[in-house]
């Protein structure tokens, strides 16, 4: 396995990362929060400073850089008080594109992305009715000539808004003519620019972080056949492909998580009095941050062995999933641990620790929820009865 620590390459990254943050301290995030905003200023020295390129190849404008690098950075940004998850998804949704779009959808898109020209945010695949049971997903992509007609409904869709081309997934070949479940669904790349107004409606979701997420309403819109990403009817195993990577980096943004509050709760135990000596002198106060960093440090291994399987082309199915599981109990029980040691001021927002408190808490559930993980391990690994 990778040594992480003793990697100059890495460590240059997390300075690069860190030196860029330094410029949008808690200040700016508790503003945006407050008006729930989306830091827009952030994002854009994100992508001026080429780091949402670094998985796009060299031959398309980017750094070509592994998921273990692209992870570093979201960790990062995570770890110096800021939300990924304002900008993960044009990490995680480039994988379809980049893996099983045609040259000259790669050519024509990629230089643009790296440039920061375009937005790839956006990923629409979970529904109201079917959640993480993408199989029977009911949006429909019918094809007519030379262009296909999309109808259908998706739930909770992330930076629409922000973003200018979306990862769709729909049905191009009706559930009860297929041999296997998982066939018959396709992926589309959408110009959002072009899409909304003209066939697709987007209700904005109030929700408990400040996350902008969406219910998207698709009514005959027509998307032209050269919106199709790769073969038609193999979307499922597409997306299945970029989904380990998408594990695997909101991992290590909860190992980011864990860390700051790692560190905020041992800071405040070393300087706050009671009865005359630190609380952090009190096992009781001490034991739970020791339990979480440990927990923390635990999951980043695991974050590590996912990265070199998936650069290495390995099937990082296993890990990814056991990677997203522990972090993000490591990063909620690290949150609870800091929430507990500052008392009452854990709650007043000029701490930020409960803005960040909501923002991990949603790892529990979103992208991938804690249960359909451990179905996973149960099936895959423990060669136990599937149990949907």
């Amino acid at each position: 396995m990778m040594n992480p620590n003793n990697n100059s390459e890495f460590n240059a990254i997390r300075e690069g990362v860190q030196a860029l943050c330094a410029e949008f301290d808690a200040a700016y995030w508790r503003k945006v929060d407050e008006e729930k905003g989306f830091p827009e200023a952030f994002v854009k020295a994100l992508t001026d400073a080429g780091w949402l390129a670094a998985m796009i190849p060299t031959e398309y404008g980017g750094s070509g850089l592994g998921l273990a690098e692209a992870s570093i950075i979201l960790e990062e940004v995570n770890r110096c008080g800021g939300n990924s998850g304002t900008v993960h998804g044009q990490m995680y949704n480039m994988f379809t594109l980049l893996r099983h779009g045609s040259e000259e959808q790669k050519s024509f898109y990629l230089p643009k992305i790296a440039a920061g020209e375009l937005r790839l945010q956006s990923m629409a695949v979970t529904e109201p009715t079917t959640g993480t049971d993408t199989t029977k997903i009911k949006t429909t992509a019918v094809k007519q000539g030379d262009k296909y007609v999309i109808n259908g409904q998706k739930v909770w869709i992330s930076r629409v808004q922000h973003s200018d081309l979306m990862i769709l997934l729909a049905r191009t070949t009706a559930l009860a003519e297929v041999k296997r479940k998982s066939e018959g669904m396709s992926i589309f790349l959408v110009d959002l620019r072009e899409a909304i107004g003209n066939g697709l409606t987007v209700q904005p979701i109030a929700n408990m972080v400040n996350h902008e997420t969406n219910e998207l309403f698709f009514d005959n819109l027509e998307l032209p056949a050269s919106s199709l990403i790769g073969e038609e009817g193999k979307g499922f195993k597409y997306i299945l492909d970029g989904l380990n990577a998408e594990r695997t980096l909101i991992a290590a943004e909860c190992i980011g998580d864990g860390r700051w509050f790692i560190e905020k709760a041992s800071q405040y135990a070393r300087e706050r009095e009671v009865f005359g000596r630190p609380i952090g002198q009190n096992q009781g106060v001490q034991f739970p941050i020791a339990e979480a960093h440990i927990e923390v440090e635990a999951a980043d291994l695991m974050r590590w062995r996912a990265c070199e399987e998936y650069d290495s082309g390995i099937n990082a199915g296993a890990s990814a999933n056991m990677a997203k599981y522990l972090a993000a109990k490591a990063s909620w029980e690290a949150a609870n641990a800091c929430m507990q040691t500052h008392g009452g001021f854990g709650f007043a927002c000029e701490y930020d620790i409960e803005r960040k408190f909501r923002e991990t808490r949603l790892y529990q559930v979103a992208p991938i929820s804690t249960n359909l993980i451990l179905s996973y391990v149960s099936e895959h690994l423990l060669d136990l009865p599937r149990s949907f």
